[in-house]
């Protein structure tokens, strides 16, 4: 499914009202923060049938005492993920961890199983992936807990004869992501929406380690989509960095453990 020009240009002048705000931090704290990871199977822990970025960021945390927790569920779209169930076990840490003394953070981040035009058969149109998107965030706020939306981690999928020149296949899910982040942020207050652009990060680094580097991070062979171990510790780092360069990073910067020399090579478009 293509873009229609009416909606696209929704979508960008809400990017355009994201980039030029200036959204006041969420409030610091000296509790510690609780980590909980929503999305799909680039998000979730490595198995047969998946594997993300979610492990390997929680295994930055300084915990204890910070913790975190990876619910990614593999297949999951924004339909599926609410009602298979999953979210209502995110709302339910989110409601323990406050009772606990934490600070909540909810990591959300769909976006490859929602595609309309590669996956029709769920039927989600990329205006319903925008409206579930904002009303996860929303949900997250009710329960007391600050929401992160991350842009889909990007495919590792090249031309057969341009290892620099990936191939982009979620671009509308990420700027559909970024008007979401925009339109469940109210700049007059301290209910703002972390927007982590993983996307474009991610594309970006995988096009300047090119294809062979790149296929070094797949959970198995022919696997574009799906991180191993390493890859989960090299795009974890990423998600940190991205985090950590927000106004909420400021906050958590305490709490999450440096890798100067991951962050370095990712920085210089080195293979890690």
């Amino acid at each position: 499914m293509h873009l229609n020009a009416a909606f696209l240009v929704t979508l960008l002048l809400s990017s355009a009202t994201l980039a030029g705000a200036k959204s006041p931090c969420n409030p610091c704290t000296s509790k510690p923060p609780a980590f909980i990871l929503a999305g799909d199977s680039t998000t979730a822990v490595q198995s047969a049938g998946g594997g993300g970025w979610g492990n390997g960021f929680l295994s930055f945390l300084e915990a204890p005492p910070a913790w975190g927790v990876n619910k990614g569920h593999n297949g999951a779209t924004t339909v599926s993920f609410v009602k298979g169930g999953d979210w209502a076990n995110v709302t339910r840490l989110i409601d323990e961890k406050n009772a606990e003394g934490f600070q909540v953070w909810v990591t959300v981040q769909f976006g490859h199983n929602d595609q309309c035009h590669q996956k029709p058969d769920k039927n989600i149109s990329l205006a319903q992936y925008t409206t579930n998107l904002i009303s996860l965030t929303r949900s997250i706020r009710r329960h007391s807990a600050h929401p992160i939306l991350l842009t889909p981690l990007t495919r590792r999928s090249f031309p057969a004869d341009s290892p620099h020149n990936l191939t982009d296949t979620l671009q509308n899910e990420r700027l559909a992501t970024i008007a979401a982040a925009a339109s469940s942020s109210n700049n007059n207050t301290t209910e703002t929406t972390t927007l982590l652009d993983l996307n474009a990060a991610s594309l970006k680094y995988v096009n300047r380690i090119g294809s062979d580097a790149a296929h070094a991070y797949d959970l198995k062979e022919g696997d574009n989509t799906h991180l191993n171990d390493w890859g989960s510790v090299v795009f974890g780092r990423l998600v940190a960095d991205l985090l950590l360069a927000t106004e909420a990073g400021e906050c958590l910067g305490p709490w999450i453990r440096r890798n100067e020399t991951l962050s370095q090579a990712i920085r210089d478009g080195a293979p890690a």
